[in-house]
């Protein structure tokens, strides 16, 4: 059978083009050294070939993300309402409640100003999920500074994406380690943990630490799926087909075009397809029919 083509595919990372590429990853520049920050763009643009081009000054992002989904199979998207400086993503969630789910990226490093950003965007946008790259706040996976954000984490229920593994842009690796994941499972068993990213190279020990606790999971966003890492694919076609949610990396690295061509290939059992494809995001975001 393979991939199937009518599951309504929910899509864990999706964003919104902008003519002017920077604006998108504007969040990570605060954090990078002056030289990096002269030349910025897209931080791991020399990773992707063919990325997405600008988009018409004139276009607008809400309908060209949604022509793309409709083009593709994709029901609902994820996107990130954090930022007020970006107004698609909030008018994507107000307009099209059935077609996007609302996400907040947050910085650790903000205390308890974080904490009350979350509680604020729960409120006026129904988020569904928290993301948050520690490398590009310069905050390791199990610092403390992260302990406020994972505990409120778990009192709302929310899961929490985190970006793991050596990162694409030319900064340092220490803080996405793999192997820091241990221990916020260990001190937090209730928070649903996901791994964006990749988590190369160690995604054997993604597997290790996803058979070892039950609430950690994994996502395939920013890789293109011929690169999806071989232990991840072996993992769900045994014991992690609830483990692995699928996620794309459209426009920031990828078009959908290009995911699409390349996901029938993904060597997954049958019976994979429709839990990384929807029910296993359903299930972690509190969506639909997996909470009935």
């Amino acid at each position: 059978m393979g991939m199937p083509t009518d599951i309504g595919i929910i899509d864990t990372m999706v964003g919104f083009p902008s003519p002017d590429r920077s604006q998108v990853y504007k969040f990570i520049q605060p954090h990078l050294r002056d030289e990096e920050s002269k030349s910025f763009s897209m931080p791991a643009a020399y990773m992707f070939k063919d990325v997405p081009p600008e988009i018409d000054p004139e276009a607008d992002p809400v309908a060209v993300v949604l022509m793309n989904m409709d083009a593709h199979g994709v029901e609902r998207a994820m996107v990130n309402v954090a930022k007020d400086d970006r107004e698609a993503p909030r008018r994507a969630i107000r307009d099209f409640p059935d077609r996007f789910i609302a996400c907040a990226e947050l910085d650790p490093n903000g205390g308890m100003d974080t904490i009350r950003l979350l509680e604020r965007l729960v409120a006026d946008f129904g988020v569904r999920a928290v993301t948050t790259t520690p490398f590009a706040y310069r905050v390791a996976i199990n610092d403390a500074r992260y302990y406020p954000l994972y505990a409120k984490c778990v009192e709302l229920d929310l899961p929490i994406f985190v970006t793991a593994g050596v990162p694409g842009p030319r900064v340092p690796m220490a803080d996405q380690k793999v192997e820091l994941i241990d221990e916020v499972c260990w001190f937090f068993p209730e928070l649903k943990f996901v791994m964006r990213h990749g988590a190369e190279p160690w995604e054997a020990l993604a597997v290790k630490l996803m058979i070892k606790w039950p609430n950690l999971y994994y996502s395939t966003s920013a890789f293109a799926p011929r690169y999806y890492p071989q232990a991840i694919i072996d993992y769900a076609n045994t014991r992690g087909a609830d483990k692995i949610i699928y996620a794309g990396y459209f426009p920031a690295g990828l078009t959908y075009d290009r995911i699409f061509s390349e996901l029938p290939d993904v060597a997954f059992k049958d019976d994979v397809w429709p839990k990384f494809l929807r029910t296993n995001a359903e299930r972690i975001l509190g969506l639909g029919s997996a909470q009935e």
